[in-house]
């Protein structure tokens, strides 16, 4: 589970594309609010976190786009910070304000089911979304089986690493295996004479969610484990996958690997640290601010913990859905469904959803692997390719009832493992105490 802010981490990213006018143009202003009178058009709400800058903007051109070529139904784009999405569906869902659509991170979907605030998938839908998806985008947007929306965002994470830093150690490959994924962060570390790290072998970081959490819980699934039993009510960290996991993350800290007190965004990108595990999102930022140093910036799939394991990595994620006390679910879906199914030409001969469109345009991607292909094209930035090959493996993190303070809890205890103030046993301890006494309450 990730993103104290928001899952994708600290900064918003950029892929560089010429997406076609049809698909990019803003169309007519904000529909007015209808009167009630016979033959006024129904007007849908839409929350998001798409509150300012190339998202608001991203978001609002195929809002304006069908609300220029539909008459019956209009949609109003309203949108909050990130940090404060999930009070405010919660708080205006009890004041009898909740709009009609809605754009949750999927970690808060298994609390927003249970206080009744999402309504299921038709079954027309709910087939689209099976169908056109990948098995991570889909499971993220379901509870219980159920799905509850259509996938929107969806990132992967796999392992960055800089080439000139790996090249100057004499290794020339990044890791493949724990093994080597050790041997590399231990060579690849640098002191000045008096000890003090100058790079750093592996980034652990406490800075946010996306190193601290999103990486153990990646390294987590890679190991074969999980983070929270399979009917939710109880943690299932504290098994051989999740002690080797930690054990591993001690040893890079201890062993003076990592130093989790630095921002890793920063280290990374200014050549201090030589591998980090993160999300796809990255890359649009590190080639936006690293200029030509970008070009010793390589990404490959996540080491797994011995040569002919099974793949598999984290997956986080966003989606639409409709709101149970929406006047319109109807007219709402219909409205999902033109955004996420239809496609539109975005080159000669290939065509994409309107939502992976948005998507790709401010530096995600979506779990529609074809979408993907067909954006992303031939030639485009390789460091790509390994978390749209993850989206056929990666494992989508927990969303149930009590996730969001259970991904608390399990970072308040990462980092203190991370800074010496608990063993691994001790950690692994808590967390079960902790986590279990949470999830089991949710229900």
């Amino acid at each position: 589970m990730t993103g104290s802010r928001r899952p994708g981490g600290p900064s918003r990213r950029r892929f560089v594309l010429a997406l076609p006018t049809a698909l990019l143009a803003v169309g007519c202003a904000a529909p007015r609010q209808g009167t009630g009178r016979p033959g006024d058009p129904i007007v849908l709400t839409l929350l998001s976190h798409y509150a300012s800058g190339e998202l608001k903007a991203a978001l609002q051109r195929p809002v304006d786009e069908w609300n220029a070529t539909h008459d019956r139904v209009k949609v109003r784009t309203k949108a909050v910070e990130f940090n404060d999405l999930l009070t405010t569906f919660m708080v205006r869902q009890a004041a009898g304000q909740g709009a009609d659509i809605l754009q949750p991170y999927c970690l808060w979907n298994g609390q927003l089911v249970r206080a009744g605030v999402l309504r299921p998938a038709p079954p027309e839908d709910a087939a689209a979304i099976r169908h056109g998806y990948g098995a991570a985008a889909v499971g993220s947007s379901s509870v219980g089986g159920e799905i509850y929306g259509y996938p929107t965002e969806a990132q992967t994470y796999a392992l960055y690493y800089n080439r000139r830093l790996l090249r100057e150690a004499g290794i020339t490959r990044p890791p493949r295996t724990w093994r080597e994924l050790e041997d590399t962060a231990y060579r690849t570390t640098r002191r000045d004479r008096y000890g003090n790290t100058l790079v750093q072998g592996f980034g652990l970081s406490t800075y946010d969610d996306s190193t601290t959490v999103g990486q153990t819980l990646a390294l987590l699934n890679a190991a074969g484990g999980t983070f929270v039993s399979k009917d939710g009510r109880s943690t299932a960290i504290d098994s051989p996958a999740g002690r080797a996991v930690l054990d591993l993350e001690h040893r890079l800290v201890s062993r003076g690997a990592s130093a989790p007190g630095v921002n890793v965004y920063k280290a990374f990108q200014s050549g201090q640290v030589a591998m980090v595990i993160s999300a796809g999102w990255w890359t649009g930022s590190l080639k936006a601010q690293m200029g030509d140093a970008y070009r010793d910036v390589g990404v490959a799939p996540l080491p797994v913990p011995e040569l002919g394991d099974e793949r598999a990595t984290l997956a986080t994620g966003f989606m639409l859905g409709v709101n149970t006390s929406s006047r319109h679910p109807r007219e709402a879906w219909e409205f999902l469904r033109w955004l996420n199914t239809e496609k539109a030409s975005v080159r000669e001969g290939a065509t994409a959803t309107r939502m992976s469109a948005l998507q790709v345009s401010v530096g995600s991607l979506t779990g529609r692997a074809d979408d993907m292909r067909a954006l992303l094209g031939e030639g485009g930035d390789p460091n790509l390719r390994p978390f749209l090959d993850a989206l056929e493996y990666a494992v989508p993190e927990p969303n149930v009832p009590g996730a969001q303070q259970a991904k608390s809890l399990l970072r308040k205890n990462i980092e203190a493992l991370w800074t010496g103030q608990q063993s691994v046993e001790a950690s692994l301890r808590t967390i079960r105490r902790q986590v279990d006494q949470e999830v089991s309450r949710s229900w």
